[in-house]
């Protein structure tokens, strides 16, 4: 397959992008402590501008959304004003913002977060996962079931992090519903126990994922919100259930959020081919997909089948700033330094060479 299809303009929200790629949101734990994007951020992103639609690390709308350390918040003005730096240094170069909004939710631990209190969750089950901490790798904690208040303040966590986010001068958000994480966790019936109308059935394990939805189109515009879901995912612990239940479960909300009209569905696929045509069929504006274990030449792949308006790029994008070029142009890739990828400084982030400099 050809990468032709890639080089033709798309809107997307109150977006004009020139092509049909974009930057996948990648945790690198580079932020300040009190999760404060700082200067060298800003030049990561800055470096990458060229991908047009930049979506960022996951970014924690409140203290107990915090999963890991040195991950940014956009919940206090620090972390506006951090951001603002980043998005200005991305319009400088022509490139558009969505920060990601993620709840790490049962995916964290007491020592990785400013409050060290316990995660929180739909239901007091712990994930069962190592996660890294500064006191080395331990297992998560079993999370603290989150009441119906907790959940009404959650999704205002998320409101007011939409708001701190346009403030900050970003073009939109990126809801998190995916890889394991707290929205995740309510859509899995292996993580959600819950009796009250936010557990068991269908339609009730979705409920929280389109109260976020709702209440973030009200807050900053539909068009200016996308959203995230991995269907069949088994990252954090997270068991969807056979081919037949995961399709019924994402049949059902990518209906229901269809008719909020956001600005897109990106959809981190693992392989159900048959149930990704038929959200696309029923997905009313752009639709991006990232696969695992995409080469060079299959990254255009899903665009010119119809199956996709965007192709997000993550491990090509991190270790080849200019990406956009390289791939215009056919020219060599540099290959990802693994050590370098969770935290750090310079090395691994910033100082990857571009064509110019190579």
């Amino acid at each position: 397959m050809t990468l032709s299809s890639l080089w033709q303009p798309l809107t997307l929200g109150r977006v004009d992008l020139s092509h049909r790629l974009a930057l996948a949101p990648m945790t690198r734990n580079r932020s300040n402590p009190d999760g404060t994007p700082g200067d060298l951020v800003a030049e990561y992103y800055r470096q990458r501008a060229s991908l047009g639609l930049i979506i960022t690390e996951g970014t924690q709308p409140s203290p107990d959304g915090q999963g890991y350390a040195n991950t940014p918040g956009i919940y206090s003005p620090e972390h506006v004003m951090g951001w603002r730096n980043v998005t200005e240094a991305v319009h400088a170069e022509g490139g558009a913002v969505f920060i990601q909004l993620m709840h790490a939710g049962r995916m964290s631990h007491p020592d990785n977060t400013p409050h060290h209190r316990q995660p929180v969750a739909p239901s007091a089950i712990s994930a069962g996962q190592d996660i890294f901490t500064p006191a080395g790798p331990q297992k998560t904690p079993t999370p603290r079931a989150l009441s119906a208040e907790d959940i009404q303040a959650t999704i205002d966590d998320f409101r007011h992090a939409a708001a701190s986010a346009i403030a900050a001068g970003a073009d939109g958000v990126e809801i998190h519903g995916a890889n394991g994480y707290l929205l995740h966790q309510f859509l899995s019936p292996n993580s959600n126990h819950r009796t009250d109308h936010y557990g068991g059935s269908v339609e009730n394990r979705s409920r929280f994922v389109i109260d976020v939805a709702q209440a973030l189109s009200d807050e900053i515009g539909p068009d200016r919100v996308g959203i995230r879901l991995s269907p069949a995912m088994p990252l954090g612990g997270i068991d969807e259930g056979d081919t037949d239940s995961v399709r019924t479960q994402y049949r059902h909300l990518v209906g229901e959020l269809a008719s909020l009209n956001l600005a897109y569905l990106h959809l981190h696929h693992v392989g159900d081919d048959e149930l990704l045509r038929s959200l696309r069929d029923m997905w009313p504006t752009a639709v991006l997909v990232v696969r695992y274990g995409r080469n060079r030449e299959q990254i255009a792949d899903d665009v010119a089948a119809g199956l996709a308006d965007i192709a997000p790029l993550g491990r090509f994008a991190l270790a080849n700033p200019d990406i956009v070029e390289r791939l215009r142009l056919n020219a060599p890739l540099n290959e990802v330094d693994p050590s370098t990828l969770y935290g750090g400084g310079t090395s691994g982030y910033t100082d990857y060479p571009t064509l110019a400099h190579a």
